[in-house]
């Protein structure tokens, strides 16, 4: 594959200027694009490895590195962050070059930016895995990650910003919009949930504790699916529809709305995940309105690049670029509606923790993100190598391999979703749950998880036909490094006339004023939601009996954390009948204020976990973790060996307490030099209790600390039974 400079791009002269001759930078356009698709590969492999596992446990081939608790943050991660995110900076840097008629600001900043990106992938690929992570979700990274991320978002910003600053072209174009809004959300939200208080190079605990933690981290989560999932998308999705259509985008006033509407509600809506919680009902109430309210700016969007194709509908069935784009929009039109109905309380008391929210997910992963991603290297591939595609036939097999793989993924997990909550929430006759059992509910469903993975495997299939297609594309082709055009240099003096659009004259002209007040537009949301959190004690009254952690529950929580044990069990009790029945007395804001970080789950593949403690004795725990099947009959769970090979980091003790007694956890001055002793005797007394069941293990092993943090569980409350 050699390479060439293609014929130049000229713009027309505005006014008297002469032309400047100039080239775009597509070397970093392709390094992105290659990266995407490996990347994308990698992460629905993964995927379709953990969708398995949730019929045959077995397929973590024994290791403790391949369990699901550790790899379902791994495929999460990768396909967020390196196959949508190198998804986004391709077609950043392709679109805004062209936007503003001029080269990125800096190709050292590229390089940089694009090698950065990848190291993180790199390490985050590494450190997972060996369960190294915070235990927030979308937020796994630990501590010097999180610093790397925040140095390359900035170096990304940097090089976006100083080219929108060099421009020739004084318009900025609706896509530039999008752009500006995703880098300094995502750099406020980045910042803020990452707040953490290392103890080693690769282990910190999150400076928020609790219901305050929940907040802040559903307000990052939620908002991660906003501003890095969605607006760079639609800032993609107004430059290459028109791009790919011919036609210009639909509404210019529209546009307009749907971007200020759209960045100043969606930050409010996070608490809509945590609906029914230990969260106050004030701030769930208020996720709950602005949720509603986001169909309006959604759905203005959507249609927008929806009806920019009328007139052009013979064009998208021949076009299998358009047929992505459109089906794109669409799951993103259908995300955006379900997204608001599920912050109903009726609703969400029906779809939470179950699997309808695995389904409402990927319909946006795979359809929006992975869709449009798809477009976008089916456009760009052969725009790039200037040559056409190698095949229509093989892109259109694609799409409709892909559509399908959404439709056998999606609608299954929506069947599981309504069927998890019927029978937890079902009583007999008598007043008895009818399935006391969780894990009656949990095989009732092995057959749609299996259909689910059938889903994910035609979509890796359409992806991997896409890879091969553009691989014959690009050889057929010649490499192009750079794009030769030519514009005018932007007039500095310039008088607007008075017919032109205040939004032009006020933001579109003035890049630094856009970046000021969408950033304004994003804070408010988030600083009416934080400061009467953390500011009003009411918000979390305090309970008197619930008190901090044991030094060896403190190691048994960080091996709960390590094991990713919150991807499939909750600690959070809601106040329904049937939880409480079936759980407890539900969860109060004050049981969590010592929880670093806060580990309410957010989905149920095995039972809500708040008050296990004292439910059964020590040896069941033991003999749970070694061989799940002989407590648990049928269960998916797999085994966890190594926690009976391994010791427990007797190391770390100090440390730990030491950090917890700075995050405010009132442990007594000076317990750090007692804190081991006491572990060591805790430890043993739960050794000598399981040899009193024939068990014989020694007090220094993983298993140890972790069923001291298991027994520990919602004990602080007493409930008094009624005579």
């Amino acid at each position: 594959m050699s390479t060439v400079t293609i014929e130049p791009e000229i713009s027309k002269p505005e006014g008297s200027a002469g032309l400047e001759t100039f080239y775009y930078d597509n070397a970093t356009v392709r390094k992105f694009l290659i990266a995407a698709s490996i990347f994308g590969i990698v992460g629905m492999l993964v995927g379709l490895l953990i969708a398995c596992q949730m019929f045959l446990p077995d397929l973590n081939f024994g290791l403790q590195y391949t369990t699901f608790g550790r790899i379902r943050p791994l495929h999460t991660n990768a396909i967020i962050f390196a196959f949508v995110g190198n998804g986004i900076f391709a077609g950043v840097y392709y679109s805004l070059q062209r936007l503003c008629k001029t080269r990125m600001f800096s190709d050292l900043l590229s390089n940089i930016h694009f090698w950065g990106w990848q190291l993180i992938i790199l390490s985050a690929a590494i450190t997972l895995p060996l369960g190294l992570t915070t235990g927030k979700e979308y937020a796994e990274l630990e501590w010097p990650i999180d610093i790397a991320i925040a140095l390359i978002w900035v170096v990304f910003g940097v090089n976006m910003f100083m080219t929108i600053l060099k421009r020739r072209e004084r318009h900025l174009y609706v896509a530039i919009w999008f752009f500006i809004a995703t880098f300094v959300t995502v750099a406020m939200l980045h910042i803020v949930n990452s707040f953490e208080l290392p103890i080693a190079m690769f282990k910190s605990y999150s400076w928020y504790a609790g219901v305050q933690d929940a907040l802040v981290q559903w307000w990052y989560g939620h908002n991660a699916v906003a501003f890095f999932l969605t607006t760079p998308y639609l800032g993609l999705m107004y430059y290459f529809i028109p791009k790919a259509s011919g036609r210009p985008i639909f509404s210019y006033r529209l546009s307009i709305v749907h971007f200020w509407a759209l960045i100043f509600i969606y930050i409010w809506a996070g608490p809509h995940h945590l609906l029914y919680n230990a969260l106050p009902d004030w701030a769930q109430s208020l996720g709950t309105v602005f949720s509603v309210m986001l169909i309006a700016p959604s759905w203005g969007g959507m249609l927008n690049g929806l009806f920019t194709l009328r007139g052009a509908w013979d064009k998208v069935r021949e076009d299998p670029i358009l047929k992505f784009m459109v089906v794109a929009v669409t799951c993103y039109g259908m995300a955006t509606f379900e997204g608001p109905m599920l912050s109903l309380k009726k609703f969400n008391a029906i779809t939470h923790f179950t699997d309808w929210t695995v389904a409402h997910v990927h319909v946006g992963g795979l359809g929006w993100n992975g869709f449009m991603t798809f477009a976008m290297l089916y456009y760009l591939i052969p725009k790039l190598y200037n040559t056409k595609i190698f095949s229509t036939k093989l892109a259109n097999a694609h799409f409709w391999v892909g559509t399908l793989g959404i439709i056998f993924y999606a609608l299954p997990m929506y069947w599981a979703g309504f069927t998890q909550s019927l029978m937890w929430k079902e009583f007999t006759d008598t007043g008895m749950l009818a399935y006391p059992n969780f894990l009656e509910t949990v095989t009732q469903i092995k057959p749609l998880y299996m259909l689910r993975a059938f889903g994910g495997f035609l979509f890796l299939v359409g992806a991997l036909i896409m890879i091969y297609n553009l691989v014959k594309t690009a050889y057929a082709g010649k490499f192009q490094t750079e794009t030769k055009a030519q514009a005018p240099a932007m007039v500095k003096e310039y008088k607007s006339p008075s017919s032109d659009h205040w939004h032009r004259k006020f933001f579109e002209w003035k890049p630094a004023r856009l970046l000021v007040w969408s950033l304004i537009a994003v804070l408010i949301g988030g600083v009416v939601e934080f400061v009467p959190m953390f500011l009003v004690k009411s918000n979390v009254p305090t309970i008197t009996s619930v008190k901090p952690y044991t030094s060896l529950e403190l190691h048994g929580r960080d091996i709960y954390i390590r094991e990713g044990c919150s991807n499939c069990h909750s600690q959070m009790i809601r106040p329904f009948r049937s939880e409480t029945e079936r759980y407890g007395e539900y969860s109060k804001a004050g049981e969590f204020v010592y929880d670093h970080p806060f580990l309410w789950g957010s989905k149920r593949t095995g039972p809500d976990l708040l008050r296990v403690g004292g439910k059964y004795p020590d040896s069941w725990h033991f003999n749970h973790m070694l061989e799940p099947e002989s407590m648990s009959p049928e269960s998916l769970m797999p085994p966890y060996p190594w926690l009976f090979e391994q010791d427990w980091d007797k190391g770390s003790t100090e440390a730990k307490i030491s950090a917890m007694r700075t995050l405010g956890v009132p442990y007594e001055e000076g317990y750090e030099s007692q804190a081991l002793g006491d572990a060591e005797t805790q430890a043993k007394a739960i050794a000598k209790n399981l040899a009193t069941s024939d068990i014989e293990i020694s007090s220094d092993r993983e298993i140890i600390a972790l069923i001291a943090y298991l027994q520990r569980l919602g004990t602080d409350i007493k409930v008094k039974e009624n005579d």
